[in-house]
Parts: structure tokens; C-alpha cells; sequence
């Protein structure tokens, strides 16, 4: 079976407002993590002739890698990020939920620090953990900005 990035999505089309209420509902974050890896095992993993040095994300404790896929004709950039680690894959998915299939703009406009505030995701992880992530967000972040450019 061929890898195919523009059909990745998770579930039902889970949007980053369904994960901020889901996680708003849990009421400890023990549960919370067991959703965020629950999330990342939704995720397909991306073949090994993706998982390139040019793909690496650099600054996460975990390896990820990241791919991405432009549609001019849509205006929409479409995003796969596997890691090593099922916590980083939950975390990706969550980003994923925010920024997959939008446009260029979108991304660069969307307010990542904001949601992750909404969700206080980000006191509840490593620091390391932490700067993984917003490597993970500024990876995709310059992809877009090359785009709109």
C-alpha cells in the first residue's frame, strides 16, 4: 500500500476545538496523556523511505520527522509527522489537528502558543518535551512561510 499524506486525519475529522474540549473534560492529567497517546496511535506512521535527514526535526528529544505535500491548486498544505516515542506521536497529532489540510496563511497565522495555553499542555510536559514541540510547530511554520512568500 502506497503512503498517501493527503488522507491523513484523525478519526472523525477531530478538530483542535474537539481535543481542547475532550481535554477540558478528563479531569487529571494521567488521563489526559492516555488520550494525547491515544491520539498518536491514530496517526499513520510514514514509511521508512520518508524518515530522511531532510524530514528530521531537530530539537525534540524523540526522532520525528516530518512531511509535507503542497497543493497550489487548493492553496493547502498537507502534513505527516511519525515519531519514535507514541507520547511525541499524540503530541503531533495534536498540532496536526490545528494545521493539516489549511492554507499556507492559515498556518502562519494560527496561534499555536495560544491553544497550547487553552489546553496548559505545555506546564504538564518535559522541558525537553516542550522544546520538541515547538520545534515540531516551527518546522511547519517555515514550510508555510516559504509558501506564502
Amino acid at each position: 500500500m502506497q503512503f498517501d499524506i493527503r488522507s491523513i486525519k484523525l478519526g472523525q475529522d477531530v478538530t483542535a476545538g474537539d481535543i481542547a474540549e475532550d481535554l477540558e473534560f478528563l479531569d487529571d492529567w494521567e488521563e489526559r496523556y492516555r488520550y494525547i497517546i491515544d491520539l498518536g496511535k491514530q496517526l499513520p506512521g510514514l514509511p521508512d523511505e520518508l524518515k530522511t535527514e531532510d524530514r528530521f526535526v531537530r530539537g525534540c528529544q524523540s526522532q520525528v520527522w516530518l512531511e509535507t505535500d503542497y497543493d497550489a491548486d487548493a492553496n493547502t498544505l498537507y502534513l505527516a509527522v511519525d515519531s519514535d516515542a507514541l507520547i511525541v506521536k499524540g503530541l503531533a497529532a495534536i498540532v496536526l489537528s490545528a494545521l493539516n489540510q489549511q492554507s499556507p496563511q492559515a498556518i502562519h497565522d494560527y496561534d499555536m502558543d495560544g491553544f497550547f495555553e487553552r489546553i496548559d499542555l505545555l506546564s504538564h510536559l518535559s522541558p525537553t518535551r516542550g522544546n520538541g514541540l515547538r520545534a515540531m510547530v516551527a518546522k511547519i511554520k517555515h514550510q508555510a512561510e516559504q509558501l506564502v512568500a
